[in-house]
């Protein structure tokens, strides 16, 4: 758990969605708007802010914590994507259309604030009814409500004009005086010098001197997560740090900054230990876990890209050949052996498909072009509930039936708009073990009884 707290002050150069868990501590002011920059073009992971970790987007994660936070009143997600938009509103924060000029690789995260604090309040209730304004990054994954009020409380309460969640750091920082810049500006530790000597010189510290660590200043890192400011002030400066800026000590176990595939490995590894029933238990924390036996009480399976990898091997005679994975047939056989109603559902009218259902005992319904309609009559048929039934899929003609079930789940892999419409993403491609991924979560330990 987050224990988010002031450190100090530092000077600084100069119908909407609300959120829940509030009540006496909402400010009395203006609007506390929590801006959410989640823009398509990211190149170090392609589709970086629909990326699942533990089971849920980024952006969906952002807006969870932002929508249990006491102090946030609005919660939007500015971006340029339909499917991050998609999942934006799934998640339950509203979406600022963002617009070209300030959607490149060169635009600003304050550009697409100030963009969407303006747009808000011509929305609603006029300019400057905004008193606190928020930037909150979605590529931190393990951000907390705690860090959000933190940072949010050090301006209401504590009467800073910015803020922004920092963490403990303990590390010497180095820097090679052969790459240092022409006019000197080294930024080197007080008392610090190269010495004109070449070679590695320190940033934080004097490399001729090595004290303890209890003995050193303590420094602090910034995280990236989160940030507030003043409104008005905001709009003058036009940039996050400004007037006094308060430091809001977070927890350094979750400092993370997903910005390329490594970053994203390590967040999918720490979400079990970081998104445990510690941090579900917390008051106010919004339930967007993965599904449990709890959860649903019926798995429907779409075929092609979820039970395969949607090629499709054609032999001389115009067969078709798919590979399966046989991870999914024991989560599959899992399942039906703990009662759990199961239906592969399918457009493709194809052999394979009932060939694949009958070696799994599993009811078909194939050749189907109404995939929401039969689920629909199915459901009714079996006497389930639809906001009880989890639905595998991966690509656009599973939207309909998305839009049906309480689970839509989608597998790594799927059509970026399918898994900005999921509420939960599996970490393994269809064909490759997604469907043994989803009976782990439903079953747990009974899997491996």
């Amino acid at each position: 758990m987050s224990t988010s707290e002031p450190v100090g002050r530092a000077s600084a150069p100069g119908a909407s969605t609300s959120t829940e868990g509030r009540g006496a501590d909402r400010p009395a002011g203006g609007r506390v708007l929590a801006v959410i920059p989640a823009r398509g073009g990211s190149k170090g992971v392609p589709a970086k802010n629909l990326a699942a970790v533990g089971g849920v987007p980024l952006v969906a994660r952002a807006v969870r914590e932002c929508r249990a936070s006491r102090l946030v009143t609005d919660v939007v997600v500015s971006t340029d994507d339909p499917s991050i938009a998609a999942a934006a509103r799934g998640a339950g924060a509203d979406v600022i259309q963002r617009p070209t000029a300030i959607a490149g690789d060169t635009a600003t995260s304050e550009a697409a604030v100030l963009h969407a604090m303006d747009q808000h309040e011509a929305e609603h209730d006029g300019p400057g009814s905004t008193e606190v304004v928020l930037l909150v990054q979605c590529t931190s994954p393990f951000i907390t409500r705690e860090d959000i009020d933190g940072v949010v409380g050090a301006i209401v309460d504590g009467g800073a004009d910015s803020a922004l969640t920092v963490a403990p750091f303990h590390g010497f920082i180095w820097r090679d005086a052969d790459e240092e810049p022409a006019d000197g500006a080294s930024g080197a530790a007080v008392g610090a010098s190269t010495g004109g000597a070449s070679g590695g010189f320190g940033v934080n510290h004097d490399k001729s001197f090595r004290p303890r660590r209890q003995d050193r200043p303590q420094d602090l890192l910034e995280t990236g997560a989160a940030y507030a400011m003043r409104a008005a002030g905001f709009r003058d400066h036009k940039h996050r740090f400004f007037g006094h800026t308060a430091l809001v000590r977070t927890d350094a176990a979750r400092v993370l900054e997903i910005d390329d595939p490594h970053d994203l490995e390590r967040a999918r590894a720490l979400a079990p230990l970081l998104d445990g029933p510690g941090a579900q238990g917390r008051p106010g924390y919004l339930p967007t876990h993965l599904p449990t036996r709890d959860d649903i009480d019926a798995v429907v399976i779409d075929f092609d890209g979820t039970q395969t990898d949607d090629r499709v091997l054609i032999d001389s005679e115009g067969r078709e050949l798919v590979a399966v994975h046989r991870g999914d047939g024991l989560g599959i056989a899992a399942m039906r052996r703990a009662g759990i109603p199961l239906l592969i559902l399918s457009t493709e009218q194809n052999p394979v498909v009932a060939a694949r259902a009958r070696k799994l005992q599993v009811p078909v319904l194939h050749g189907i072009d109404r995939k929401d309609l039969a689920l629909k009559q199915w459901c009714e048929e079996q006497g389930i509930a639809p906001e009880r039934v989890l639905y595998v899929g991966n690509d656009v003609n599973d939207l309909p039936c998305f839009g049906l079930v309480g689970w839509p789940v989608a597998v790594a892999g799927a059509h970026d708009v399918v898994r900005g419409a999921a509420r939960a993403v599996t970490s393994t491609p269809g064909g490759d073990g997604a469907i043994r991924e989803i009976a782990s979560w439903i079953l747990g330990k009974e899997l491996s009884s």
